[in-house]
């Protein structure tokens, strides 16, 4: 029988807890699925000390081994992470006891993963210099701020570069130790083992952290957002840029201006995007035909649609109901 993988996931005092046990739990529950006389996987916590290791939600964890004891025989170091709210920023915690022995811990591995603000971690170790990188939202401009040399995405859940692999938010980290599953051992068995964690879906890591509404820049004129909910409920209409601005009594001209500056996006890029999401949630959720989606979301034609996927998901409607619905045939 084969050896069991074994991941090593790199913590500190502090941590988030979720981002340790997260990604364990879906080694643990693939390695039943895989089965066998031996365990797929075998998961342990590293940390600058071994020992007792308290999380941000004041649950201890216990430490096994030290950083500086990461070396052969290790098949994947993820390194989890932690924001700082004190202040409201939320900025990526940054622990130097980890940073200072990352380097060398993370050379014999065969794959090296940050998750969500660990990304932090890996960057200040010069683990990410020139290559592509996300992390959570909040602090992606941090990221990009800090260490200019890191090619910056704040829009995918996971980003893989040849042997290193970064994720978003918290829940992202289950995304990613799925797509190392897949690798490892088939999309079939990675696939299970989201159902069998009643995860909604295995999402792929080009699917974007958060909905149109959410990504927006917030909005300080109530006359936006009631224009945001007068499209949603009008999605399937023909909106015109002149109906948008006759709605705020504004000449399109001060409108687009007005919107731009209150959304960071353009008027058009912003309906065609939450037309785009409308239909992801279609294909996701529903059978119906990709015409009817096309319809019903207001981009029109199948041509349409299969331009703005291409164009915001980088996959057909086709291609993106099979990953999210796996059972319903594209029509």
């Amino acid at each position: 029988m084969p050896e069991p993988r074994t991941v090593v996931i790199a913590a500190f005092p502090g941590v988030e807890l979720l981002e340790v046990t997260g990604p364990a739990e879906v080694f643990s529950v693939a390695s039943r699925l895989v089965g066998g006389d031996a365990p797929a996987y075998r998961v342990e916590i590293a940390a600058a000390r071994s020992g007792p290791l308290p999380t941000a939600a004041g649950i201890s964890l216990v430490a096994g081994r030290s950083l500086a004891e990461v070396g052969a025989g290790v098949d994947t170091l993820l390194v989890a992470g932690a924001m700082d709210g004190d202040d409201g920023h939320n900025p990526a915690v940054v622990d130097r006891d980890v940073v200072a022995v990352l380097p060398e811990a993370a050379a014999p591995p065969r794959r090296v993963g940050g998750v969500c603000a660990g990304v932090h971690l890996l960057a200040e170790a010069g683990l990410l210099s020139g290559l592509p990188a996300t992390t959570h939202w909040l602090t992606a401009g941090q990221l990009a701020a800090q260490y200019p040399d890191v090619d910056v995405d704040p829009e995918p859940i996971f980003i893989r570069a040849g042997r290193i692999w970064t994720c978003a938010g918290v829940t992202a980290a289950l995304d990613l130790a799925l797509a190392m599953v897949a690798e490892d051992h088939g999309p079939a068995v990675a696939l299970d083992a989201a159902r069998a964690m009643v995860m909604y879906v295995k999402r792929p890591g080009g699917q974007t952290q958060f909905s149109v509404p959410l990504s927006l820049q917030s909005s300080t004129d109530d006359r936006i957002d009631e224009l945001r909910r007068w499209i949603d409920d009008n999605l399937a209409e023909r909106i015109p840029v002149e109906a948008m601005a006759a709605r705020m009594h504004l000449s399109v001209r001060h409108f687009t201006r007005v919107f731009r500056d209150c959304t960071g996006r353009t008027p058009a890029g912003y309906l065609e995007a939450v037309r785009v999401e409308a239909a992801r949630r279609l294909l996701e959720e529903s059978a119906r035909s990709l015409p009817d989606i096309a319809a019903a979301s207001g981009l029109g034609s199948v041509e349409t649609l299969h331009r703005a996927f291409r164009r915001r998901l980088g996959a057909t409607p086709a291609e993106y109901r099979r990953r999210f619905r796996p059972h319903a045939t594209a029509r």
